[in-house]
């Protein structure tokens, strides 16, 4: 496994070297090949965890695993970091001559950059140790600090600024939680970890709530989103907010103590921060801060799957699943979204909704394709089918019948179908607003995003679906670090995991 992740660490080095067309290949081949290496691992079984080093007390062994739950993420990260990786080919061309920089040499710069954004968020959801899953998500962070601030839009500084400093208070709170389970266990690696309190788990929700965003922390979102370069906001909104419910499963999976007292309150708070996000998106009049609000309503999607972990028993299964799910379907149509809203900068440079409509005409390519992402977060055939009815059926077990909170989920689903309908019908159908003439399309602007929606297809039926839905159950149906380790952990045998 160490081997399939080292190849996008030594594409980081290898592309600044090279032509901008041999660099957006290269950086694409090397996440294609953990891509197929972990869908193999699907097919044909997980390989046990490869030990880097150990440590001393409280810091623990360094290791590098996979299972069911960080395959999803991690061919999620790689699929979109490959196909972005060739859609940004002609995109950041563009926004270099905008900027009035040398191409070549400013694009040697940024794939740099964008090579190690995405090969750090690839290695954090393959960490075996809390500290190494730390230094990974600073990298992660500082990362698309530098992408925005350098080769954004508008006020890309103030920005960039406003982005790291929320960041950075989310990586700090974080780190306190870690650092009290390392005081509290005596260790920091995954398997060995026992228990998870609430101080802790107080200080990493309040970290990751930043990060994910929920309402009230999200404003830093929406600026970021709509003020970052496109590859940049294809890789931020679809996969690095949610990598902060990545970590908060994994905490979970050890202890789930937080979810179990505060199940309540925080279904509440998810289903409200995702409803009134939801409703935000139809005031918006850019594009790109449309889909951004459209990111803090799916991120209401994983808080409420969360939630679930607290009720235990098939609730917390099924809520496990969701948030693996929902991770790639929001990945999958997000990207999409974006390299679409991205594709109208760079034709005609539009983003302002109420001077489109009628586009599809002019470039029915990406209409089609912002179709297909849109299919993503509304759950219509495709993988984020799955991923609505995992959350849904793990809210019945966990409150039965009870209409109080069946009647939000069900809301909250047709809501991102509304709002999905709306922007298709604002931007694409209806009465052109502004006159646009169709011109040469990159291929490279629109193939990369039919790939991502045909992936999202493929997942949703077998033989691709009979392999990761067995591999899931088998991750989240343990309990405890025993998802990790192989074995049954004590968190598991005292009922701090999954199992009542």
């Amino acid at each position: 496994m160490i081997f399939l992740l080292l190849v996008p660490l030594v594409a980081v080095f290898i592309a600044p070297l090279l032509s901008p067309r041999a660099a957006s290949w290269l950086s694409s081949i090397a996440f294609s090949v953990p891509f197929f290496g972990v869908l193999y691992y699907l097919f044909a079984g997980f390989p046990p965890r490869e030990i880097i080093f150990s440590a001393p007390a409280p810091v623990g062994e360094f290791y590098i695993f996979v299972d069911g739950i960080s395959a999803i993420f991690s061919l999620s990260i790689c699929a979109v970091s490959a196909m972005v990786a060739l859609y940004a080919l002609p995109y950041m061309e563009h926004r270099f001559r905008e900027m009035g920089v040398n191409v070549e040499e400013e694009f040697r710069k940024y794939v740099f950059i964008y090579n190690l954004y995405a090969a750090s968020m690839l290695w954090l959801v393959h960490c075996g140790n809390l500290i190494m899953l730390y230094v990974f998500l600073e990298i992660m962070l500082i990362t698309a600090f530098l992408l925005i601030y350098m080769y954004g839009y508008g006020n890309r500084q103030w920005v960039g600024i406003l982005y790291l400093i929320w960041c950075c208070i989310a990586g700090v709170l974080t780190l306190v939680g870690f650092l009290i389970i390392a005081s509290e266990n005596g260790t920091l690696s995954l398997d060995a970890i026992e228990r998870v309190g609430i101080v802790a788990w107080a200080f990493i929700f309040a970290g990751m709530i930043i990060e994910l965003p929920g309402l009230g922390p999200h404003v830093w979102l929406p600026w970021a989103h709509a003020e970052a370069p496109t590859p940049v906001s294809a890789l931020l909104s679809p996969l690095t907010v949610g990598l902060a419910g990545y970590i908060m499963l994994r905490v979970a999976l050890i202890d789930a103590v937080f979810f179990k007292v505060f199940t309540v309150p925080i279904f509440i708070y998810a289903a409200i921060s995702s409803i009134y996000a939801g409703f935000s998106v139809f005031v918006q009049t850019d594009f790109k801060r449309l889909l951004a609000y459209s990111t803090v309503s799916q991120m209401g999607y994983i808080l409420i799957a969360l939630c679930l972990l607290g009720a235990g028993g098939e609730a917390a299964k099924f809520g496990a699943m969701g948030v693996s799910i929902q991770y790639m379907s929001h990945a999958f149509g997000k990207s999409i979204l974006f390299c679409s809203a991205g594709g109208l900068i760079a034709l005609f440079g539009m983003r302002d909704i109420e001077k489109m409509g009628g586009l599809h005409d002019v470039v029915p390519e990406i209409s089609n394709a912002a179709v297909m992402g849109f299919m993503n977060l509304a759950g219509i055939l495709t993988v984020g089918m799955f991923g609505e009815f995992f959350i849904l059926r793990g809210v019945v077990e966990a409150f039965g019948m009870n209409l109080a909170y069946l009647l939000p989920v069900v809301f909250i689903f047709i809501l991102s179908g509304w709002y999905g309908f709306y922007t298709m019908r604002k931007v694409f159908y209806g009465r052109p607003r502004s006159s646009v003439a169709a011109s040469h399309m990159s291929a490279y602007l629109f193939v990369p995003l039919f790939v991502l929606g045909a992936l999202s297809v493929l997942f949703f039926f077998p033989p691709f679906s009979s392999a990761w839905v067995p591999e899931l159950f088998k991750a989240v149906g343990m309990g405890g670090s025993s998802v990790v380790s192989g074995g049954v952990s004590a968190s598991a045998a005292v009922g701090g995991g999954l199992l009542p």
